[in-house]
């Protein structure tokens, strides 16, 4: 079967597949049920949307089949979503929803008190698990794909509006169209060799680009199963897993870390998993889990946006993501002249020795295939300039080509006029042993520049040794100077977005004044002692003498 030039055609080629296509809880659909569902959505939607209005339509649901199911329909119709945060509250919500233009809202019961109150002009809302959802869609039962459509369904009709992380003002609007989520499905497809029976397990967020184009895109181009997860559980994963038969996941941020947090069992590598793909698990993390689950884990790098990726092959060193694609001309630049960065220089135990000089911006010099951000001309500036594509993501490239990723530019530190990367720093934290998950961030020095803290979340039944934790730091060859943490918050369990994603903006604004424990080793050789109220006191009697106070949160937050 050839590769399809849009969504609709993959959607379409569902209708008289009885296989099981679908599953959710009790729930089970054949593909060609799914094919049914939408058409008969797709039906509905193209009478719902008003002349002349945007073809969107919002989705603000839990991984139920509602979200695939219209995500199918939307496809047929020739429509596009915009995906909902439902962590997003007040105006900010009611922002995402107009701001996408979306005249029509599909939300289920759960959900309905975020919506009250708030300015909503114009929009028709569809609460799913209701009896006059049905009754509505009970009128479009006999539609079959294609019948109805907004216009012509093309490889360039827009597909979704998905947010990226707004850590700095309000989440951009990514386009993404039917050819390149098709494309984008293939491509996983042909670089995994998915096959027919196997079972895709949408376990993150879907109103993410993770789970739709990691995973319901590549389950769909190579007609395997879904089975869906409401919300993300670490205990219940490997139930789920065997319950479904699931062969392959996704993860973003911190779920791997959740999952090798759970009790071990002595049946782990009892189950049909095979392979689990995403971003942020880092070296260590992945081979635990390989060596706990059988499970093999590829860290795989795509920008949200789509205009950069990079290819992992067989040769691809430990710890690196890969060579850029051959549609690709990537380079790792100094953010500020856009000159290409050195070479990484790695000591004989693999470890970058001069990554102040190696870490740069990852660029795209190629032509890329970047479909801007909605209504948003400025950040669509930001991200290409100078005919290049700005990533924002931090990398380093040794002399074979390969990439390795360093972080966000967001998360870069300026240590003693050092630049640092929080991810390179993490990576080294994480092979301590009583930490279950690490973040790195910066807190503003009290003269210039930053101070490097990190927030560290324990193993079960792990207490903070202070002392084990200086000796492990000063046993890691690959620890710069100026890369240990000033100040180790324990927190019992790391905050975390949505999407789970460090909540690293909730920590930098808490810093070192937290209600969870801190320590720190402003008292010189290494040694931590406990940031109390005396040593607070003069510690920030230290930035009032500079004039700094007012880089600190001026109420301690609790997070």
């Amino acid at each position: 079967m050839g590769s399809a030039g849009t969504v609709a055609e993959l959607v379409q080629r569902q209708w008289g597949d009885h296989r099981p296509g679908l599953r959710h809880e009790d729930t089970v659909l054949s593909h060609h049920q799914v094919a049914v569902g939408a058409a008969a959505r797709a039906a509905f939607l193209v009478d719902l949307l008003p002349a002349g209005s945007e073809p969107h339509l919002g989705v603000l649901l839990d991984n139920t089949p509602e979200f695939p199911l219209w995500l199918s329909a939307a496809a047929l119709a020739g429509a596009a979503v915009a995906g909902i945060n439902p962590t997003r509250r007040g105006a900010e919500l009611a922002r995402d929803i107009r701001h996408t233009e979306c005249r029509v809202l599909v939300t289920e019961r759960a959900h309905l008190p975020l919506l009250d109150g708030l300015d909503l002009p114009g929009v028709r809302l569809l609460v799913t698990d209701t009896d006059a959802y049905a009754e509505l869609l009970a009128g479009y039962a006999g539609a079959e794909p294609g019948d109805a459509v907004l216009g012509e369904v093309r490889s360039a009709t827009r597909m979704l509006l998905y947010f990226t992380s707004g850590s700095t003002g309000a989440p951009k609007a990514a386009v993404c169209t039917q050819g390149r989520l098709a494309a984008a499905g293939q491509s996983l497809v042909d670089h995994f060799g998915v096959r027919r029976d196997d079972v895709h397990y949408v376990c993150m967020p879907m109103f993410h680009g993770n789970a739709v184009i990691a995973d319901w895109a590549p389950a769909l181009a190579g007609g395997a199963a879904v089975a869906l997860r409401r919300r993300f559980s670490a205990s219940g994963f490997l139930d789920d897993v065997r319950a479904y038969g699931a062969t392959y996941f996704t993860y973003v941020g911190r779920a791997v870390q959740y999952l090798l947090a759970t009790p071990e069992r002595p049946d782990d590598r009892d189950h049909p998993l095979r392979l689990g793909f995403g971003t942020e698990a880092g070296a260590v993390d992945a081979a635990r889990f390989r060596e706990r689950f059988g499970v093999r884990l590829v860290e795989g790098y795509g920008s949200s946006e789509g205009g950069a990726a990079i290819q992992r092959t067989p040769d691809t060193p430990a710890g690196a993501i890969g060579r850029a694609s051959v549609r690709d001309d990537l380079a790792v630049v100094d953010p500020e002249t856009g000159e290409e960065r050195a070479a990484a220089v790695f000591d004989e135990g693999g470890r970058l020795v001069n990554g102040d000089e190696a870490i740069g911006e990852l660029v795209n010099r190629g032509r890329t295939p970047f479909e801007g951000y909605w209504r948003n001309a400025e950040a669509d500036a930001a991200r290409v300039r100078g005919g290049w594509y700005w990533t924002g993501d931090l990398f380093f490239r040794d002399l074979d080509g390969f990439l390795y990723f360093a972080g966000r530019t967001d998360d870069r530190l300026r240590v003693d006029s050092e630049n640092l990367a929080a991810a390179m720093i993490e990576n080294i934290l994480a092979r301590w042993g009583d930490a279950a998950a690490v973040a790195v961030y910066a807190v503003p020095d009290p003269v210039a520049g930053d101070q490097v803290m990190a927030a560290l979340a324990l193993r079960e039944g792990a207490v903070f040794d202070p002392d084990a934790f200086a000796a492990f730091l000063a046993a890691q060859p690959d620890l710069g100077t100026k890369m240990a943490p000033r100040f180790v918050r324990i927190v019992p369990a790391m905050p975390v977005t949505a999407t789970n994603k460090v909540h690293r903006v909730a920590l930098r604004r808490v810093g070192f004044r937290s209600a969870d424990p801190v320590w720190w080793n402003g008292v010189g050789g290494g040694a931590y002692g406990p940031l109390g109220g005396e040593e607070l006191a003069g510690l920030l009697a230290e930035y009032e003498a500079h004039g700094r106070t007012a880089l600190l949160s001026p109420i301690p937050p609790m997070v």
